[in-house]
């Protein structure tokens, strides 16, 4: 009787490991970013990040495996997101979307994500409006009213009386100049003169010529990270605006990526953005010396911290509600961690990250140059959504 009942157990044991096995599963992420062409770098942020995140804390959630499938859209080209929105949902059978450095890209796959209710993670696009046109849109990047407001207010109260915006000329431009321009005039500043600039150009000198000759005291300047920014702050250098007494307030124009390239001019240059590289924390520092080891030659940014929480937040989402796009989103929403980037939380309403902003300023730190925290505001939310 022993024996039998000692065999009864062992099979009913393994019965139960079968099933328990059964019921795992592989879990596909589809990131639909650019890879290739002049805006690169924003796939390849987005893809190591998430493979620090990976080596950090492995890749299952309740015994399933997480797998990231990466598909490549070229840069802004919203046709190409479609389509690869299509082939992730339909062919790759993925559970949740996420990526999408341009707003264009973002937009483009709102009614598919509809449709199909899976929740889409966005690690940059930074129009405010996106969110709206998704209640599957969850966002951990940054928007640009989030951080051209504080700019604004930092900006007023060191001076500035005069500005004149220059930005991209889309829609995160457009909402950089109307954030900032709205909150430096409540601060009793001037808006002189807004320049939107063609996004894809890298000629900057007629418009730094503009500048000079608009009376302003200040340029406060949004251009999406990548050649863009590098060509426009080096152009900021090289035409003379700071001997000319214009200061400088930006975005991420100061990028990680590309700051060392812009030398010694750099120095000086002043941002409010949500992360740097050198934020003071042991999160951060473990991030970075994760990051140094798998890929020695990269260095953190921006888009590498939207993707390493929006990979977290991907994980956390799993762990509540498995594959269930609507169960997952309500999930995320009043969700909070510590970040390598200091305290974020998911907006329950806007379904935003809600962060701290870093007024910065570029110094020389041994070796390389590194935006320097130096003042904060903290627990910044979406300031546009409502608008």
């Amino acid at each position: 009787m022993r024996r039998l009942c000692a065999g009864l157990l062992a099979t009913a044991i393994a019965t139960f490991a079968l099933g328990g096995a059964a019921l795992a599963e592989t879990i596909k992420v589809g990131v639909i970013a650019t890879f290739s062409g002049p805006n690169a770098i924003w796939g390849k942020q987005f893809k190591e990040a998430i493979q620090v995140y990976v080596a950090q804390h492995g890749n299952e959630v309740n015994g399933n495996t997480i797998e990231f499938i990466y598909k490549d859209v070229g840069g802004p080209n919203p046709d190409a997101s479609k389509a690869a929105a299509q082939e992730l949902l339909i062919r790759e059978g993925v559970k949740y979307l996420a990526g999408f450095d341009f707003t264009p890209n973002a937009l483009a796959v709102a009614p598919l994500i509809n449709q199909a209710k899976v929740p889409a993670i966005i690690f940059n696009a930074a129009t405010s409006a996106i969110n709206k046109q998704s209640k599957y849109f969850v966002r951990t990047s940054f928007t640009l009213w989030q951080v051209a407001v504080p700019a604004a207010q930092w900006a007023a109260k060191n001076g500035a009386k005069k500005v004149v915006t220059a930005v991209s000329d889309y829609n995160p431009g457009i909402d950089a100049e109307t954030a900032f321009g709205s909150a430096f005039e409540q601060q009793g500043g001037t808006i002189v003169e807004k320049i939107r600039m063609p996004l894809q150009t890298t000629d900057f000198a007629p418009f730094m010529q503009r500048i000079k000759n608009s009376g302003a005291d200040t340029v406060f300047a949004f251009l999406p990270a990548g050649p863009a920014t590098f060509a426009f702050t080096k152009a900021y250098s090289e035409n003379g605006l700071k001997e000319a007494g214009i200061g400088f307030i930006g975005t991420g124009e100061t990028d990680e990526t590309t700051i060392d390239a812009l030398g010694e001019q750099a120095i000086g240059l002043t941002t409010a953005y949500h992360y740097s590289d050198v934020h003071t924390s042991d999160l951060n520092r473990a991030f970075a010396a994760k990051l140094g080891e798998l890929f020695p030659k990269s260095r953190a940014n921006m888009a590498s911290m939207g993707a390493y929480d929006g990979a977290h937040l991907i994980y956390k989402m799993i762990e509540l509600a498995g594959t269930d796009g609507d169960k997952a989103i309500e999930a995320a929403k009043g969700l909070s961690w510590e970040s390598p980037r200091g305290p974020v939380s998911i907006d329950p309403t806007s379904r935003h990250v809600v962060q701290n902003v870093y007024i910065r300023r570029v110094e020389r730190d041994g070796g390389r140059l590194v935006n320097r925290e130096f003042d904060l505001v903290k627990s910044v939310p979406d300031l546009g959504f409502d608008r």
